[in-house]
């Protein structure tokens, strides 16, 4: 098996890596979905942080000290409190919204990197990724249609909730890209388990239940799969060109469609399908023109 997986191209390797994390998060969204009756979106968000954190316990001991090593904790904390809160904002959309809405809405923190990565990052950002940018946000227009009934889906709460999300996650991208300078992903890893715990008990003491055990194993395994999606995610996109693996990122939409459907009884709208069109056609666009102008780079190196 693992000469058949050697033989492979790296594309097609990262594309299964990428499928799996389609799946495994299609699989973790419905979780959410299904527990949010009984527990909120800040406790189902400690449950996670802390079943990530007892995974990586192990490599934490091992290395104790180098674990931790960092000459810039504030951005560590600040990336780290970003995102806990996204990641209940995403909890709560998730709990609040059909799947597939939710899912396309999330889709948006690529455009949101675009002007992070010029004020923050000091990245030059030229007119064609500034338009795709504002195309795709266009979309979401399309998507909430803000005033209007029918086949859109209402801009309340929860899809406000899910865009502050995508923008929460876009600042954790880059501070990602300024720490990677001098941390390794280890570290960046440890630090966002540790806190991440840490930064979700007091959300979770305000609404806390004790779950009995059939919850608790099902909390868990949220917990789990949120964890083994990230490191699938991670995988793919390393071993892979990122241009070739963002398409394969959203056969989660579909999945999301499906999943919606089969356990919830929900399709999404008209304009929900062509709004997501328009992001998804948007952000592609985008990580394609990254790639060339990283590949350019890389030529005249």
């Amino acid at each position: 098996m693992r000469s058949r997986w050697n033989a492979l191209t790296p594309n097609v390797r990262g594309a299964l890596w990428m499928l799996a994390s389609a799946v495994t998060f299609t699989a973790m969204t419905t979780l959410i979905k299904f527990l949010g009756a009984d527990y909120p979106a800040a406790l189902q968000t400690f449950y996670r942080q802390a079943v990530g954190f007892l995974i990586l316990l192990p490599v934490i001991l091992k290395h104790r000290g180098a674990a931790f090593a960092t000459s810039r904790p504030w951005i560590l904390i600040f990336r780290s409190s970003a995102g806990t809160i996204g990641l209940i904002l995403s909890f709560y959309a998730y709990q609040k919204m059909p799947l597939a809405d939710a899912n396309a809405l999330s889709f948006t923190r690529t455009l949101w990197l675009v002007p992070l990565a010029a004020f923050v990052v000091r990245e030059h950002v030229g007119p064609m990724r500034i338009g795709a940018a504002v195309i795709g946000f266009l979309g979401v227009l399309l998507m909430v249609r803000p005033g209007a009934g029918g086949a859109g889906l209402t801009l309340g709460v929860p899809a406000l909730a899910m865009l502050a999300s995508s923008f929460l996650f876009a600042l954790t991208v880059t501070g990602m890209k300024v720490m990677t300078r001098d941390h390794s992903p280890m570290v960046l890893l440890v630090w966002a388990a540790t806190l991440g715990v840490v930064l979700a008990i007091p959300g979770a003491l305000f609404v806390w239940r004790w779950p009995g055990p059939r919850d608790l194993g099902l909390l868990a395994a949220m917990g789990a799969i949120g964890t083994v999606n990230q490191w699938c995610y991670i995988k793919g996109m390393q071993i892979g060109d990122a241009a070739a693996m963002a398409p394969i990122d959203y056969t989660r939409l579909v999945m999301a469609v499906g999943a919606g459907f089969l356990l919830f009884h929900e399709l999404p709208g008209l304009w929900t399908l062509v709004g997501s069109g328009v992001v998804v056609g948007s952000t592609l666009f985008i990580t394609w023109r990254e790639h060339v102008l990283a590949q350019r780079a890389a030529a005249l190196a």
